[in-house]
């Protein structure tokens, strides 16, 4: 994950400098401000999800293709070549959704003049030699499928058979009207800024350059009737340029009227806002693991109950899977005669095949289980703690003092110091009146 979080954290920076050297300085420090001040894609940037290993490698080719309209140096045009292969070898290895990405700039650069066909196909074919010669093999090697290309797949289950409305359907305008919001995080940048970039003649151009084939994208992509904002996270580093060209208008005439100062002041405000708003999301959002916390402390708690067997077998439940569970979770432990009563053999099982948990005879060979619902776990079982998780905010009134939980009763140099900043807040700026997190038991360990 550190390693996935600098790749990407490397390919935002070159995005900067390729936005420095095709729209000036200002413009790529007011992007990387921008950036900085948005929750989702610093917060994700290193989790292992097909789509952050697909994030940087597009941000790195849309820096490539980003460059000064009617440019016909050798260099731009390298630069174009290396982007396009970057795009194919990404889309065949992680998100299939990224040829989408890659059709809508193709299309528009080869209208736009700025793409010689010629350079299209030679670097579609370098690309998807490169995808092929790494996917097919190392996937097909792993899934022990031979040949296997993981994203043809995942594309004709999808798409083709339709089967992803599974998940669940949205609206054909919510990445319009609810993720690209959200992502975006700062209402000036799409409220203030980009309408401002378009506006102006001198920007015009460039700015529709990156809008076009990115929003394109978006409005293709929404005819799929499931959808997830980490399916178009691609588009969000072109789109805050675009505002970050309109910032950069704005800031470096704030010398020459009281509008611009004003103008100046907004950005700079909301911009604030933006940070703070991350902040927040941040602090709530470790709280959405409770699945995790639960068999932490499972592992904590195991020793201290009578488990004679060398062996522990432990059920985990969707929501605890989907809240924090994972490998890197699990106990290790010593082989054979070197086993302790600290290094005892654990088992861990996610079975959610609806008709075998209906099986009494399934639930027989757990000595524990993390449970969202204890009624449903068939057999004598005992709940030997719960662990509460995320569900809301609430409203603090003058007087109303903090709901008690698990969260509020832990202790560290961090939360005791976040504990005096809301105190002071409380009692000195807002005058009572707060927002705090709603905690509700979520997960039980039962115990056999």
């Amino acid at each position: 994950r550190a390693v996935l979080g600098l790749f990407n954290a490397f390919c935002i920076l070159a995005f900067r400098n390729s936005i420095a050297r095709n729209l000036g300085r200002t413009t790529a420090n007011w992007y990387l401000i921008f950036q900085a001040s948005q929750f989702h894609v610093a917060y994700y940037a290193s989790r292992t999800l097909p789509n952050f290993f697909a994030f940087g490698l597009t941000t790195l080719g849309l820096g490539l293709l980003m460059s000064l309209p009617g440019s016909g140096s050798t260099a731009a045009s390298q630069r174009s070549r290396a982007g396009l292969v970057i795009f194919t070898v990404t889309g065949i290895i992680f998100r299939s959704e990224i040829a989408i990405l890659l059709g809508t700039y193709t299309l528009f650069s080869l209208f736009r003049g700025r793409l010689k066909i010629s350079d299209v196909i030679a670097s579609g074919v370098v690309g998807l030699v490169i995808g092929l010669a790494l996917t097919v093999p190392i996937d097909s090697f792993f899934w022990q499928r031979w040949p296997l290309w993981p994203e043809l797949s995942g594309f004709w289950f999808n798409v083709m058979k339709g089967q992803s409305s599974n998940w669940g359907t949205s609206s054909f305008h919510h990445y319009f009207t609810s993720a690209l919001p959200r992502l975006l995080l700062n209402p000036m940048t799409y409220q203030l800024c980009i309408p401002f970039t378009l506006a102006i003649s001198s920007l015009r151009t460039s700015a529709l350059d990156i809008l076009i084939p990115n929003l394109a994208f978006v409005f293709i992509y929404s005819f799929q009737p499931h959808k997830e904002w980490r399916f178009i996270i691609y588009v969000i580093p072109p789109l805050t340029a675009v505002a970050a060209m309109g910032a950069s208008w704005v800031w470096n005439r704030r010398a020459k009227s009281f509008a611009y100062q004003v103008l100046s002041l907004v950005i700079i405000a909301s911009t604030l806002a933006s940070f703070s708003a991350s902040l927040g999301m941040l602090a709530i959002s470790r709280l959405n693991y409770p699945g995790a916390e639960a068999l932490n402390r499972l592992h904590a708690i195991a020793p201290t109950l009578d488990t004679p067997s060398d062996v522990i077998k432990v059920h985990m439940d969707t929501l605890s899977c989907m809240t924090g569970v994972t490998h890197f979770l699990e106990m290790p432990t010593s082989a054979g005669d070197n086993r302790t009563e600290a290094s005892k053999l654990w088992i861990y099982d996610k079975t959610e095949d609806p008709e075998r948990l209906l099986f009494p005879d399934f639930w027989e060979q757990f000595d524990f289980v993390l449970a969202e619902r204890p009624e449903k776990v068939i057999g004598k079982w005992e709940i030997v703690d719960e662990v509460d998780g995320y569900t809301g905010l609430k409203l603090l009134r003058p007087g109303d003092s903090e709901p008690t939980s698990q969260e509020a009763a832990k202790s560290n140099a961090v939360i005791d110091w976040c504990k005096r900043l809301e105190m002071f807040m409380r009692t000195r700026v807002t005058r009572g009146w707060w927002l705090t997190a709603k905690m509700e038991p979520r997960i039980r360990i039962l115990r056999k």
